[in-house]
């Protein structure tokens, strides 16, 4: 907690202890804000005079002016007395005291010269009504007890600066608009930084409207930061009286919860001089508020022309050595570009340089090239710094004669050396500290527009998204916009600010609205009538990486992310790996992550990475952007080879199924593997399809794996008991290491269903067509009496019949292909019923065939010479009266129950 506003709260409580003192002469101690007389000075040193609002300090022979400005009414005649001080253990002589009488018409007219005497270090005035004995009862007071009178001095003098800052600020917040919150933040901050304050934070957290109030109010408003007069109360704040104090600050009476943020010096200095009385006399301080000659007074006791009559004390600058102002850069790195209209040079560290007027004739001198150039700059508190001269008033540069080629080239060589290659000069501030020169500091300057604009190799732009680019020229202060131009000629606003690295901006820009394609960057510069463009292409949103597994001698790597359809290859250890198919969903992740398995070409060698061995993945995108990603090299997966494998065959079936791989849903598979290394105990087999909806683990627990040796195993698979009937499709295995780690798929079998076949049936008729008994023959795909398939009965989806219709097959048998693999053409065998047919019905035949034989284009042929091919027929219902129902496999409505069937809708359906 700061001490000064304790300070302050308690000053009327000190004050009302004095008994000897008037009440209403200290009714507010804390607050000068009474106007008190006015003065006009002004110093001579070495033969220039400057006014005493530009002497920061003075020094034994300067000559001080001073005329007391009192109005022609003034109605009590003041005796005005300069003193000058030595010490606070070294009386000043009498002839240090200098009487001057204000009311004499000689003064009033000219004016009175003091010169500074040698070993002087304070100088006071003092104000008193003309009584009998006043100019000795003021010298004699000052010689008795002149350390009261140098601490006077120094605490008036402080108490002079730090109100100056309090004053300033005030002042300048007025420029701010109080509804603009931005606004008022902004300027506080520059304000705080460049006068030493500290704004009150609270202000900002009330109400837009009230914030201005807040900060501005009198009182409370700002906290100095710098330590200023903390030394001069720490007498009253420590010891014997510090319990008193501090009870003493929350009380009511001591005015708790008010206070002034630059009271506390005069705090002290009012409790000092609350001593110095006499039956006649009572001293009051005064604040100076220097303005070019005048020095304007302020008092927060009002004056009593009744005894004992009050003494306003009032303090000069100390007589002592200058001390040039802590000038420096707000940001050392920071370029300022002389081209704007307006230029403000961020810098901070003396907060006198903005809240008095002891800094004058300040320039910036422009080094290298332009050396010798000086800009006229004015101190600016509201700006934040120090505001160059407008550009009409300011001197243009010194440039390298335009005639002379030589000389043109050869500055511009020295400017090149001296930057860098940049477009950077430097600017060095130089002035007056009062009557002395000084020298602060050195700013960085661009006086050219940047050239040379580049993007940043990993500068992109990503449709859809917020975009961060970073471009670099030869210099990049002296921009004024950057907008971003679409290939439709529209644009789009950016946000840019200074990057980290010199002669580098990071730009925003939004695309979310906006679609892949060709743009560019429209970059205007102060001093440069076109702008610059930058050609910049927009993606789509690469590819995420999430990570990459490879394994010590794999071939193949696997990579999983979003978006990895972009991948085009991936390179590292002078090896290029290619995608062998499109990304498929990542089973063993979360949310929309893929996978996508990339392998060597396959004439390429075997890899020979370590484990543990540690790369950098080089993906190579489709639209040419690359990515990189780390890998450790992963220990080897499980590897094994399929030895042979054993199908159990059903006997009764009539299917003989074609291919060896086409495992029936209802028979067991037995199959080996031989392991390259040892295979765990723990180990399993999986397997599954390729969308893993059907899956399940072998083990040695389960008695689904059993060990032969430590590299052979076995293992047995029932699928109807793993899958259930509705499983089919190609099926693969894999090994899984204990820790979860798996190996390459293999092919192992394919699930088919079979139907349940019981007989055909054909009629005597040669030519007629033959029906095929059963059940489940929707698992059917088609059937023909030749393996080529050239007179198919296909049957349809969905069909639930239980008869189909087919030409009369070969001794041999027919074909089937199943629905669960319809490229194998398999072979079925089954007895074929033919009724013998009654001599009634022999007869009848052969009459028609003899009329049929005598007609003219007859293309009827005999049986033993083939019979054209046709659309099988199912069977009439009255040939089988036997059969429960028959259906035809119409594709377009299914059957649901036994109708018996004829004509052309019961055609089979190829």
């Amino acid at each position: 907690m700061s001490l000064r506003p304790c300070i302050a709260r308690i000053s009327l409580f000190l004050l009302l202890m004095s008994a000897w003192m008037s009440p209403l002469a200290f009714a507010d101690s804390g607050r000068f804000d009474l106007a008190g007389p006015k003065l006009d000075i002004h110093v001579t040193r070495a033969g220039r005079t400057l006014p005493i609002a530009e002497v920061p300090n003075l020094q034994p022979g300067d000559r001080l002016w001073l005329h007391p400005d009192l109005p022609a009414t003034q109605s009590v005649n003041y005796l005005l007395v300069v003193v000058f001080l030595r010490g606070t253990t070294n009386p000043p002589p009498d002839k240090w005291f200098y009487r001057i009488e204000t009311w004499d018409k000689k003064v009033q007219e000219e004016g009175v010269n003091v010169t500074v005497p040698n070993e002087a270090q304070q100088a006071l005035l003092f104000l008193a009504p003309e009584t009998g004995g006043d100019f000795s009862t003021l010298r004699s007071t000052v010689r008795g007890r002149p350390g009261t009178f140098v601490r006077a001095s120094q605490d008036l003098n402080e108490a002079g600066f730090e109100q100056a800052r309090i004053e300033k600020y005030l002042a300048s917040m007025r420029y701010v608009p109080p509804g603009d919150p931005k606004a008022l933040l902004t300027h506080s901050n520059l304000l705080a930084s460049t006068l030493s304050l500290k704004p009150n934070e609270d202000c900002f957290k009330q109400p837009v409207d009230l914030q201005y109030t807040c900060l501005t109010q009198s009182g409370n408003q700002t906290l100095l930061d710098d330590g200023h007069g903390q030394s001069m109360v720490a007498a009253l704040t420590t010891g014997g009286n510090s319990d008193l104090i501090r009870t003493a600050s929350y009380t009511q009476i001591a005015g708790g919860g008010a206070y002034s943020a630059y009271v506390g010096a005069v705090v002290d200095l009012v409790h000092i001089m609350g001593g110095l009385h006499t039956a006649h006399y009572q001293y009051i301080p005064a604040i100076a508020f220097p303005d070019g000659d005048s020095l304007n007074l302020r008092l927060n006791t009002p004056p009593s022309f009744t005894n004992p009559k009050s003494v306003i004390v009032v303090g000069l600058p100390a007589v002592q050595a200058s001390a040039p102002p802590p000038l420096r850069a707000r940001d050392p790195n920071h370029i300022s570009c002389l081209l704007k209209p307006s230029v403000v040079l961020p810098v901070e560290g003396a907060p006198l340089v903005f809240s008095t007027s002891f800094a004058h004739d300040l320039v910036l001198h422009i080094n290298g090239p332009g050396a010798g150039t000086d800009i006229d700059v004015t101190p600016n508190a509201y700006q934040g710094g120090l505001m160059l001269a407008p550009v009409p008033m300011r001197r243009a540069l010194p440039m390298p004669d335009e005639g002379d080629p030589a000389s043109a080239t050869k500055a511009a060589a020295a400017a090149e050396a001296a930057s860098g290659g940049s477009d950077e000069v430097t600017g060095t501030i130089r002035g007056y500290w009062g009557f002395d020169q000084f020298t602060g500091p050195t700013l960085k300057l661009q006086d050219v527009p940047g050239k040379g604009w580049t993007l940043a190799s990993d500068s992109v732009l990503i449709a859809g998204r917020e975009n961060h680019l970073t471009l670099s020229s030869t210099g990049t202060a002296c921009i004024n916009n950057i907008a971003l131009q679409t290939s439709a000629g529209t644009y789009a606003e950016t946000q840019w600010k200074p990057a980290n690295k010199p002669n580098t901006v990071d730009v925003s820009v939004s695309l979310k609205s906006l679609d892949p394609g060709a743009m560019h960057l429209a970059i205007r510069q102060y001093g440069e009538a076109q702008p610059v463009t930058v050609s910049a292409r927009t993606f789509s949103e690469p590819a995420k990486l999430d990570g990459l597994m490879l394994h010590a001698g794999d071939t193949t790597a696997m990579l999983t992310g979003t978006s990895l359809d972009q991948v085009k290859q991936l390179a590292f250890g002078g090896l290029i790996f290619a995608p062998v198919a499109a990304p498929y969903p990542n089973t063993s992740g979360s949310g929309s992550s893929s996978e996508l398995r990339l392998s060597l070409p396959p004439d390429s060698p075997t890899p020979k990475f370590h484990e543990g061995e540690k790369l950098t993945a080089r993906f190579t995108l489709n639209d040419g952007r690359t990515l990189t990603l780390p890998v450790t090299v992963a220990e080897p997966r499980p590897s094994v080879v399929l030895l042979s494998k054993k199908i159990q065959a059903a006997d009764d079936s009539p299917i003989h199924l074609a291919d060896p791989d086409d495992l029936p849903i209802n028979q067991q598979l037995t199959f080996s593997l031989k392991s390259s290394d040892v295979f765990p105990r723990d180990g399993e087999i999986e397997i599954a399809n390729a969308d893993h909806s059907l899956h399940t683990m072998l083990s040695v627990a389960a008695g689904t794996l059993v060990l032969q040796n430590p590299h052979t195993l076995l293992g047995t698979l029932d699928p109807l008991k793993s899958f259930g009937t509705s499983a089919f499709g190609p099926l693969r295995l894999r090994a899984v290491a204990p820790d979860g780690t798996s190996g390459d798929w293999l092919p192992l079998v394919t699930l088919v269903r079979l139907p349940d076949l019981k007989d055909v049936h054909c009629t005597a008729v040669p030519t007629a067509p033959c029906t095929l008994d059963g059940d489940k023959l929707y698992l059917i795909d088609s059937i023909a009496t030749d393996p080529a398939f050239t007179a198919t009965t296909t049957v349809p989806d969905g069909f639930i019949g239980t008869t189909l219709t087919l030409q009369k097959p070969a001794k041999t048998g027919f074909y089937l292909r199943l629905r669960d693999d319809p490229a194998a053409a398999n072979t079925v065998t089954l007895p074929v019923i033919v009724p013998r047919e009654k001599p009634v019905q022999r007869a009848k035949r052969a009459e028609t065939k003899q009329d049929d034989t005598a007609g003219v284009g007859s293309t009827e042929q005999a049986p033993e010479t083939g019979e054209p091919a046709q659309t099988a027929q199912p069977a009439p219902a009255t040939t089988h009266p036997a059969k429960a129902s028959t259906a035809t496999p119409v594709a377009t409505q299914p059957a649901t129950h036994a109708t018996p069937c004829a004509g052309p809708a019961c055609s089979s359906v190829k």
